[in-house]
């Protein structure tokens, strides 16, 4: 009788739990060293970790699989399983997801949480409808301006060359009256860096991981808002998971999110200090440049209001009541 040998029966161990091992990919546009991407790189470790190897998730940084804006159109398509997007990248597709790129609505981390429990139930439906899921949900830092020259006022924006990364950021560019330039983060330090543009609006962080404060020396903490990035999944993916596996992968999202948010806090302050050391000159704005941007901030909500109809009146006023 035919006998297989240790070495054959542990071969065929090894074959087997290869096949049943599930392999991930999880795009994202942002650096490797980014909190968001390290945040995200740690989630996929703790999944590994608790699957025993079962699930394995790769995460490609700073766009090497797919551009900021086909990341969600990838995991939609199951192209790739999982990615994170900007949620206000998405505007044009339907108006919850401009909400957070809608200046001065949620100015703190508190208000910005709030603002998220209130959208949730509308964003997950939403996604839902698309064949997709949220894992975990983590803020920027507060939103400032950028730029080459100083700035008293939205005056002193006329004209300038302005990173326009999403829909928000191109009509804030549109009212105060910017050129606006369509620049991702991946290529935002070589279009800095040969003048295609003078300016844009984004988190102290952003600034720090492109190397702003090379090109561009003055920094305006408007704390005109707070966006999110949105960790999203495949629904068949997610739900071709065993029950541990799903288990595990929600209680990792689970602490994923809370050590984002933590984390998030605890290096804007960091982040600006990172930029003064280097150079970049952080300032405070001026009472007119305050008001100029709330009035931007005012028109931008009231359109948002307009667009979004009865559902999204119904966020503003959970938001508001919280």
């Amino acid at each position: 009788m035919f006998r297989p040998s240790f070495a054959a029966l542990a071969l065929s161990c090894l074959a087997a739990s290869a096949l049943a091992q599930t392999k991930w990919d999880l795009p994202t546009a942002y650096p490797a060293n980014n909190y968001h991407t390290e945040n995200i790189a740690l989630f996929a470790k703790d999944v590994e970790a608790a699957t025993g190897g079962k699930l394995k998730i790769t995460v490609h940084a700073n766009a090497s699989l797919f551009k900021a804006p086909e990341i969600k159109r990838a995991v939609q398509s199951g192209q790739a399983q999982a990615g994170e997007i900007l949620l206000a990248n998405f505007a044009n597709e339907n108006p919850i997801y401009a909400l957070d790129g809608v200046p001065f609505l949620a100015t703190t981390y508190p208000e910005a949480k709030k603002l998220y429990d209130a959208s949730k139930p509308a964003m997950e439906k939403l996604l839902a409808a698309q064949g997709i899921k949220v894992l975990f949900v983590v803020p920027w830092a507060p939103q400032g301006i950028y730029s080459k020259k100083e700035v008293a006022s939205v005056a002193d924006l006329r004209g300038i060359k302005w990173r326009a990364y999403s829909p928000a950021t191109a009509k804030i560019a549109e009212l105060i009256g910017a050129q606006p330039v369509q620049i991702q983060q991946a290529e935002l330090s070589a279009a800095m860096a040969t003048g295609v543009i003078e300016s844009y609006m984004s988190s102290a962080s952003t600034g720090y991981d492109t190397k702003t404060y090379e090109s561009l020396k003055n920094f305006y903490d408007t704390k005109a808002g707070i966006p999110k990035n949105a960790i999203l999944v495949n629904a068949k993916s997610f739900d071709a998971l065993d029950a541990t596996t799903k288990a595990a992968v929600t209680k990792a999202a689970a602490d994923a999110e809370a050590r984002g948010w933590k984390v998030a806090i605890e290096k804007n302050d960091e982040y600006k200090r990172l930029l003064a050391e280097r150079g970049m000159k952080i300032h405070q704005p001026s009472a007119k440049l305050d008001t100029d941007m709330r009035q931007v901030g005012g028109i931008m909500q009231a359109d948002w209001l307009k667009a979004a109809g009865a559902d999204g009146a119904a966020i503003v006023d959970a938001y508001k009541k919280n």
